[in-house]
């Protein structure tokens, strides 16, 4: 298990979004997850928010990143920081597919909306 072949890893999807958790805590991990996505031209992910924190390196594509009240514009090969708890949401303001590659602070990740329902992520965390 050190070393994973990304082309077999399974893939999950929400609408607008395609998945592929890289490695988390069925790999041993205890204190980080990796994710990639794929969010198709104008789609979004949920706003939601984690007990971890999260970065995300934006591959392709342009979008905005809602957070704490604010919307912030961004391209490819920019980073987004988003600290734990906070309200977020990533949105794909262009036509074209965003690729994006997630690290979180935690494994399992469990992602809530803004009023704490939980998300049934399709994927293992």
């Amino acid at each position: 298990m050190y070393v994973l072949d990304n082309a077999n890893l399974p893939q999950s999807a929400l609408p607008g979004l395609r998945h592929t958790t890289l490695a988390c805590s069925e790999n041993g991990l205890k204190h980080l997850s990796v994710w990639r996505q794929t969010i198709e031209g104008g789609q979004a992910t949920p706003p939601h928010r984690h007990d971890c924190e999260e970065v995300v390196v934006i591959e392709s594509g342009c979008g905005e990143l809602r957070i704490g009240g604010g919307t912030h514009p961004f391209g490819p090969n920019t980073t987004l920081v988003i600290p734990a708890n906070v309200d977020h949401q990533i949105l794909n303001t262009g036509a074209e597919p965003m690729q994006l590659t997630a690290a979180l602070s935690g494994s399992p990740v469990e992602a809530v909306f803004p009023d704490g329902q939980p998300i049934p992520l399709p994927w293992k965390s």
